[in-house]
């Protein structure tokens, strides 16, 4: 029996559309995306720029108001506060200063006190503020949030209160000493020749043996003074930063770093200043006399003639020096720590 033939036909095989495909452009699963460089938070700045910073601040200030520091304190030490008495203490001061570098009279420790105090006093500052900033931005998740005219960080009316405040309480306590014996060195009552005798003399005042106290003397009256002022300081100052900007604009005047910054300065020192007042004048009655106690020295000042405006004696002096010395150690300040924040970025790159 034939066979029938029947041609030999491959069974057909369906193929499925991926291997169908070239093998050379096979899809590949998509690249991750390049890592993205990590932000790093914004650092304050170090302790050690903070002490150079404030230091120099205070050194330039100190060195360039003293002559303002010295007439104030030849006038608180008077027994009166009239206009006709004042202006003939300070003509009269100032006929005694037969010498221009005699203004300059207890620079030396002026200078210490101040340049110590500022560089201390803005190390606190900034490591409170920085520290309480930190803190309220890790409890909400933000960025820290800063001044267009300042590196500092920004915080609430009642926390630039409190942290001026407790960061002036610390350095003013720390610095007593060396503000005693700049408010005998200053005064004609005390005629010391060097530091030497400054601290010996106030040392043994009182004291056959001597006594550490003398060099605290007045010191609840500065703190009294001190700290309130620091306190509200800071709450105008960085209130006049925020607003200051956008006055200077609207008058087409330079709106810079260091413009806002002295402006600021100065204003907020004038009103901190003013409300402080009488405390400076207790401070320095009680520095010149150990003898007196806080409400002694007042009822000393408030009895002699021009009663209750003995306590403001002075203040015309104080409020120059003390705003010019804020704008000019402020504005010092917060452009040497820009400056430093400018070089370390640059060394970061």
């Amino acid at each position: 029996m034939t066979k029938s033939s029947a041609p030999n036909v491959a069974p057909s095989v369906s193929l499925s559309p991926a291997l169908t495909q070239p093998t050379d452009i096979i899809p590949l699963p998509p690249a991750s995306p390049a890592p993205q460089p990590v932000k790093q938070p914004i650092k304050g700045p170090t302790t050690t720029v903070n002490l150079i910073s404030g230091g120099i601040a205070g050194f330039i200030s100190a060195t360039a108001l003293q002559p303002l520091d010295l007439l104030k304190t030849r006038l608180q030490q008077q027994q009166s506060s009239s206009s006709t008495v004042v202006r003939v203490t300070l003509k009269g001061e100032l006929a005694k200063l037969t010498r221009i570098k005699e203004l300059w009279r207890g620079v030396v420790p002026s200078m210490l006190r101040t340049g110590v105090g500022a560089g201390l006093y803005f190390t606190c500052l900034s490591k409170a503020r920085s520290a309480l900033a930190g803190y309220k931005a890790r409890r909400s998740g933000t960025a820290i949030a800063t001044n267009a005219s300042s590196v500092l960080p920004k915080l609430s009316p009642l926390e630039n209160l409190s942290t001026g405040f407790v960061a002036r309480a610390l350095v003013g306590y720390v610095t007593m000493p060396i503000t005693v014996i700049k408010t005998r060195y200053e005064s004609n009552m005390y005629h010391y020749r060097s530091m030497k005798e400054a601290v010996l003399g106030t040392y043994y005042d009182g004291h056959p043996r001597g006594s550490i106290r003398n060099f605290f003397t007045g010191s609840m009256a500065t703190l009294a003074r001190d700290s309130p002022y620091a306190g509200l300081y800071v709450l105008f100052y960085e209130a006049s930063k925020a607003e200051l900007p956008q006055m200077l604009s609207g008058l087409s005047v330079s709106s810079s770093s260091s413009v806002v910054n002295s402006a600021s300065a100065f204003i907020a020192a004038s009103l901190a200043t003013t409300v402080t007042g009488p405390f400076d004048a207790i401070k320095t009655r009680l520095q010149l006399n150990n003898q007196l106690t806080f409400a002694g020295a007042t009822r000393q000042l408030c009895g002699e003639p021009g009663g209750f405006l003995n306590l403001f004696r002075g203040l015309s002096l104080r409020l120059g020096r003390k705003g010019l010395s804020a704008a000019i150690s402020w504005c010092v300040y917060e452009e040497l720590i820009r400056a430093a924040g400018l070089y370390n970025s640059k060394l970061c790159t």
